[in-house]
């Protein structure tokens, strides 16, 4: 009787086997429905991946997301399918993980292989660059995440969705993790990114109402867990955090200057709260576009200052002291949503409607879990924002008058070896200016600065010497420096909007020619 009942089971999973088998064990040999529709490279590789629950990865040189094809409706596999959208049947389909790979063809890749087997050794550093896109919708993914798992290094996606790593040689077989606010996860392995200006795309993570409803929770609770659990969460050593920075300012939408730093700071004990926080300016970079005629516009407070500043679990500010008996703020539950695969709390807060004066509102994001702060947003009043103007601008010149239209934070922080610690930090403030005596001219000014944790250090940390400090004060716009070429070659920059890199490019290439003539 034992006999046959095994008999019967070795049958089922006999069965079970082929049956995997027929169905195309090879994610490329697996059978979907083609629908019959005209759209977008992008879109119709969308419509695989959802059916294949597989994502795409290629070079954006390779496949032009943009080409708008169309297909007709039928049964055939992946592969078809992949081949039928792309028109191109010479490139290579390579699985890895959850992820496929559409790749140059392998007589192409042989070929650069025989050429770089006559260079020297391989540099010590490799690039990764590319794009992130809403799997759904294709638009860019702004200020999404991208870290080296089981490090510190990373940065973060800009305004178009690209990223950029410059990454030590001994890191190719580490992975890489985009995440995004509401996004699922993706990991993947560096080695298959390299030399390529990768697309990747993000899936919307969905929360089940039955969900919400059973996580629902006051949100005076959530935020003063969040304040009480500070010293579990977040760092109580000094660290050094290693940063890149950099603010521009924008006049009728052109770039009137940028300035890019690499700052190491020091970042004092949480329960030190009286102790501030020191920046060193270790390679700094400046673009000025402005005419030698440009006088003095104005002085913003924004900055290296207000970076510090905006770190709210080492400087908390008013809307966080929740049972002070004067809080001027109301509070409410919002949605749940997850962040780096971590199911976080919504609270939004804003001003009483009795209080008419410029305060803060926004949302929090707070780990279900842990009750760790992990990302906020907020915004002056828009009701009041014109009010506020005496609050940012320190000086202005004699002949212009400056009202603010706009100022938004976003604060975010990441976990490293189970502690939290101050990663992506971005400001922006909108001005209407109007010049005295000129009439039909209000241009608005736009003013911003980020700061970005690529690298955080606990070993032998002490605070600066006089000498080496950057006043935090300081109009890093004015300050003298040296160029470093070669630094900036190999530094982790954050991509730039196309025209900016553009220039960018040409001063590097510019400055290095002037220093071959001088050698």
């Amino acid at each position: 009787m034992k006999l046959h009942r095994f008999f019967i089971l070795l049958l089922g999973l006999l069965f079970i086997t082929c049956g995997m088998r027929a169905d195309g064990g090879d994610v490329l040999e697996r059978m979907i429905r083609l629908p019959g529709m005209k759209g977008t490279v992008y879109s119709l590789l969308g419509k695989v991946s959802e059916q294949s629950g597989y994502l795409f990865v290629y070079d954006s040189k390779v496949v032009n997301n943009d080409i708008e094809v169309k297909t007709k409706r039928k049964n055939c596999t992946v592969r078809q399918a992949i081949y039928e959208i792309i028109g191109d049947r010479s490139l290579e389909l390579k699985v890895i993980g959850h992820h496929i790979l559409i790749l140059p063809p392998a007589e192409k890749i042989a070929r650069k292989k025989t050429v770089s087997e006559e260079q020297p050794a391989l540099p010590a550093y490799f690039t990764i660059t590319g794009t992130l896109r809403d799997k759904e919708t294709g638009d860019p993914v702004v200020n999404a995440s991208v870290i080296l798992q089981g490090t510190s290094i990373g940065n973060i996606t800009n305004k178009n969705g690209e990223f950029r790593l410059h990454l030590p040689d001994s890191l190719k077989s580490g992975n890489l993790s985009f995440s995004h606010l509401g996004y699922v996860a993706q990991n993947i392995e560096a080695a298959t990114l390299i030399g390529r200006d990768n697309v990747l795309s993000l899936e919307p993570k969905i929360v089940p109402l039955q969900e919400v409803l059973i996580r629902l929770v006051e949100p005076r609770k959530l935020l003063r867990e969040m304040v009480e659990r500070r010293k579990e969460n977040y760092s109580s050593a000094p660290v050094y955090l290693t940063t890149f920075y950099r603010e521009g300012v924008q006049l009728k939408n052109k770039f009137q200057s940028l300035t890019e730093a690499v700052f190491k700071v020091y970042k004092s004990p949480l329960q030190e709260i009286n102790t501030s926080d020191q920046v060193k300016l270790l390679k700094m970079s400046r673009i000025d576009n402005r005419e030698r005629t440009d006088s003095l516009v104005a002085k913003i407070r924004a900055g290296i200052q207000a970076c510090l500043q905006l770190d709210f679990i080492k400087d908390l500010p008013d809307f966080l002291s929740v049972d002070a008996e004067d809080n001027p703020y109301v509070y409410t539950s919002g949605d749940i949503t997850f962040i780096d695969d971590r199911c976080v709390n919504v609270v939004y807060f804003e001003q009483k409607r009795e209080i008419k004066a410029p305060l803060y509102c926004g949302a929090l994001y707070i780990d279900s879990e842990n009750g760790a702060l992990v990302q906020a947003r907020i915004e002056m009043q828009p009701k009041y924002i014109k009010d506020a103007t005496r609050i940012f601008v320190v000086r202005q010149a004699q002949k212009v008058n400056l009202t603010t239209q706009k100022v938004v934070y976003t604060i975010s922080y990441k976990p490293w070896n189970g502690t939290y610690y101050i990663h992506h930090i971005r400001g922006d403030l909108y001005f209407k200016m109007k010049r005295k005596r000129v009439f039909f001219s209000n241009p608005t000014l736009h003013t911003w600065f980020e700061m970005v944790t690529c690298l955080v250090d606990k070993e032998n940390v002490t605070r600066f010497p006089r000498a080496e400090r950057l006043p935090t004060r300081t109009v890093l716009a004015d300050e003298e420096f040296r160029y470093d070429e070669h630094f900036w070659e190999d530094f982790n920059i954050i991509p730039l909007e196309e025209e900016l890199s553009k220039i960018i490019e040409k001063v590097a290439l510019k400055i290095e020619k002037t220093g071959a003539e001088e050698e």
